[in-house]
């Protein structure tokens, strides 16, 4: 991988649909591309979007949705798996943290699996029920 940068996204500089639509396809993230055009409403209705090109290649992807002062919610984070184990991920979300950084509620909802564990955990995240008390709740459209 060569000349990576990470970038924060404005309205005029977020990738194109295509691109957005090989990255998540590229990860098996299908829910979100049966919609291609809700996904992207939902980029340009986040509170931040981070990405990361390697050579002009988007081959990742951060996103934070939330009011940006009492609470950021890390909805997606995703890096091409041909890029993976680089750092790239770790890089995403500290940048799309990064202005946010005195926002007390910083959470995110992922699969239960010891990778995605382990690399959030290494970012400062706590599992609530382990480290700190509390439950967390969803519910999915079906």
């Amino acid at each position: 991988m060569q000349a990576l940068s990470i970038t924060t996204c404005t309205e005029s500089t977020l990738p194109s649909a295509a691109e957005v639509e090989a990255l998540y396809s590229s990860v098996g993230w299908s829910a979100y591309t049966r919609d291609i055009d809700a996904l992207m409403k939902g980029l340009h209705n986040s509170l931040r979007v981070v990405v990361a090109r390697a050579d002009d290649v988007l081959i990742g992807l951060a996103r934070l949705v939330g009011d940006g002062a009492t609470i950021c919610y890390l909805q997606d984070v995703l890096v091409a798996p041909d890029a993976r184990r680089a750092g790239v991920g770790g890089q995403l979300v500290r940048e799309a943290f990064a202005h946010f950084v005195t926002v007390r509620q910083h959470v995110l909802i992922t699969e239960e699996e010891d990778g995605q564990k382990a690399f959030y955990e290494s970012l400062g995240f706590s599992q609530l029920g382990e480290t700190e008390p509390g439950r967390a709740f969803v519910r999915f459209a079906r």
